[in-house]
């Protein structure tokens, strides 16, 4: 099968793989870039605001999205997945399958007929879970590309989305496609996901109808938000009382994550003060071991918070209990006193750390990159800009550790750099070695 010919092969397509790509792409590169959600994006694209600005995070990182997207130097290729990389003569051989979105995306004009026709409801999880989506749906309002996707594994196939495509553009005989490309260079941005909560079964996260992660509330937040206004889960009550927890599921080595997260304090700081002008009579109580408020800007707005009256207290966390009326009690020990204390919440929301996402681990880990006991891609020792994770690799975001988004926009440029930097010597490298060869 004759390979098709790329300068980079970019995986993943979050804010750091779209910063990559599009760097690349703007210095003349031609870039391929793929995602394995039906969209580009990544976890960004669903947050509420930025800290510490607080400007709007969507109204950022779309227009980077419709940027990328319209690129002539960047191919993007969404809803697919890196099945294997291996180096080949030099450069990289990649196999990639197109999965089958069984609709044809070039038809698709993102309607939504089918989405409203379709009588199967499931989980969003875009929205965390809090609302449901359809078998047939579009991801989400600000997507790209804009095409709904047929969920094989919940359709009951009664063919009423067939029906009401007004372009003809479903068709269930798709198939994936697998497809051979070769590239120079990779650069790998797998992102993060959120430390699975079940695992600190004291907290009762996903068996506690009111205990939430951060993400979550992200969500209810957001001006693309689920609901009118922040709810409760259990019973839709406007809470009055909501307590944060820190530290959930980073710096314990039990857990197998002993990093400081490094963002947590800050985006629960952000959801404090956004809580407090969605919601002017709550009362938010920040329960921290540490307060590392560590960029800038990132003193004030922690200051800016105490002054609205978000109150911060230091307090090892124990244990949350659900009560009769759906609150939440939590049980901690004051670490100045070593005094137990007893709150009582509408809501608690867990600052949960950042882990990378493992997904594509057994696809690239051929490349010759290191991990470190977590999994974070480490980079080589002699790396400029600490990007280059082995010869011709380069990595950014969260997949290399734990950090916010002007940290992860930078990494993503110095990455892009560096890659440019390799393919540009390299191609010197071999026109001398032609050379030479010639003169013999």
């Amino acid at each position: 099968m004759q390979a098709a010919e790329y300068d980079v092969l970019v995986v993943g397509g979050d804010i750091a793989g779209m910063e990559a790509a599009t760097m690349l792409g703007d210095m003349g590169f031609n870039v391929l870039l793929v995602e394995e959600e039906p969209s580009i994006g990544g976890i960004m694209i669903s947050l509420s605001k930025v800290f510490p600005t607080t400007d709007c995070a969507s109204c950022i990182s779309s227009p980077k999205v419709s940027t990328v997207a319209h690129h002539q130097n960047v191919r993007l290729m969404t809803y697919a997945e890196v099945k294997e990389v291996k180096r080949e003569d030099g450069s990289f051989r990649a196999t990639v399958v197109q999965k089958a979105r069984y609709v044809h995306p070039e038809d698709c004009t993102g309607c939504l007929k089918c989405e409203q026709a379709c009588p199967m409801i499931v989980p969003h999880e875009f929205n965390q879970g809090f609302v449901g989506r359809k078998a047939a749906y579009v991801p989400f309002d600000t997507a790209y590309p804009r095409s709904a996707v047929i969920d094989l594994e919940n359709c009951i196939f009664c063919g009423a989305c067939e029906r009401v495509c007004p372009t003809s553009a479903i068709d269930f005989m798709q198939k994936d496609e697998t497809e051979e490309v070769r590239a120079s260079a990779v650069i790998l941005a797998t992102g993060g996901k959120l430390f699975p909560m079940e695992r600190k079964e004291e907290f009762g996260y996903r068996k506690i109808s009111n205990v939430i992660n951060g993400l979550q509330m992200e969500r209810l937040l957001a001006p693309t938000r689920p609901f009118n206004t922040v709810l409760r889960p259990s019973d839709g009550k406007i809470p009055g009382r909501i307590g944060y927890v820190l530290c959930a599921g980073s710096r314990d080595a039990t857990l197998g994550n002993p990093y400081c997260s490094r963002i947590c304090c800050m985006y629960s700081i952000k959801q404090a003060i956004l809580l407090m002008g969605a919601l002017p009579l709550v009362d938010v109580v920040i329960h921290y071991m540490d307060i590392r408020a560590f960029g800038k800007g990132y003193e004030e707005f922690y200051r800016q918070a105490v002054d609205m009256g978000v109150q911060l207290v230091r307090e090892r966390v124990a244990e949350l209990t659900e009560l009769e009326n759906g609150d939440v009690l939590l049980k901690a020990e004051d670490t100045g006193t070593g005094r137990i204390v007893e709150e009582r919440y509408d809501m608690v929301v867990l600052a949960a750390g950042i882990l990378p996402e493992k997904h594509n681990s057994v696809a690239i880990s051929g490349l010759g990159y290191s991990t470190d006991h977590v999994g974070f891609i480490q980079p080589v020792a002699d790396s400029v800009g600490e990007t280059e994770t082995a010869e011709g690799v380069f990595a950014a975001g969260l997949g290399t550790g734990p950090k916010d988004i002007v940290d992860t926009i930078a990494e993503a440029d110095a990455a892009a750099s560096s890659c440019a930097s390799y393919i540009t010597e390299r191609a010197k490298k071999q026109k001398t070695e032609r050379m030479l060869e010639e003169l013999r």
